[in-house]
């Protein structure tokens, strides 16, 4: 790893601790994250998407273990989706907690993502809480592939930049989206 990719995690992680909001790659596209337990970075996260605080937030954590900690349960068929993804998932749980109210759906729900990337593996597991992830646009703009379509508003709202990743031109996709229901049952809302 280079340097910048140890010294955007430490960056990261101060001004997440200090209720900021950051700007960073994720497993699937640029994000504007923020401490998924603090209510007013995440009301930031909204005004600066320009976002109605109905629309939900998807959260990134290093494990199925750490979302233990902000849902009720865990079925067993969660565990097994999430090991045999082959590409990003976020899977909607029933029954959030311990979490900023505004990042919690009027049903209760929460959708997380276990990224396979390294950089937000570690910076969720060195951060030690969930991190908000949603695309770093205008609501009702198209999302950004990469960092160089990235909206100069945008990149002026937020407290930090990462710069790991910025020459990276490859093109992601959002991730297949899964809500969980009883009994071991499962609705696809996003392939």
């Amino acid at each position: 790893m280079n340097l910048n990719f140890y010294e955007d995690i430490e960056q990261c992680i101060n001004v997440l601790r200090s209720g900021g909001t950051i700007l960073y790659p994720t497993d699937t596209i640029w994000g504007i994250g923020c401490d998924a337990t603090n209510e007013n970075a995440v009301r930031r996260v909204y005004e600066i998407k320009q976002r109605a605080d109905s629309k939900s937030l998807i959260l990134l954590a290093y494990s199925p273990y750490q979302i233990a900690n902000y849902v009720e349960e865990i079925p067993q068929i969660a565990y097994d989706l999430i090991e045999i993804a082959d590409k990003p998932l976020t899977i909607i749980y029933p029954n959030a907690k311990n979490l900023a109210k505004s990042v919690i759906a009027d049903d209760g729900s929460v959708g997380f993502r276990v990224p396979k990337d390294d950089f937000c593996r570690q910076l969720c597991e060195k951060f030690s809480r969930p991190i908000v992830s949603s695309s770093a646009n205008i609501s009702g703009e198209r999302s950004p592939a990469c960092f160089n379509e990235i909206s100069e508003t945008i990149k002026k709202s937020v407290d930090y930049i990462v710069n790991f990743k910025q020459d990276d031109t490859n093109h992601s996709l959002p991730s297949s989206i899964i809500k969980l229901k009883g009994n071991a049952e499962f609705q696809i809302i996003r392939k």
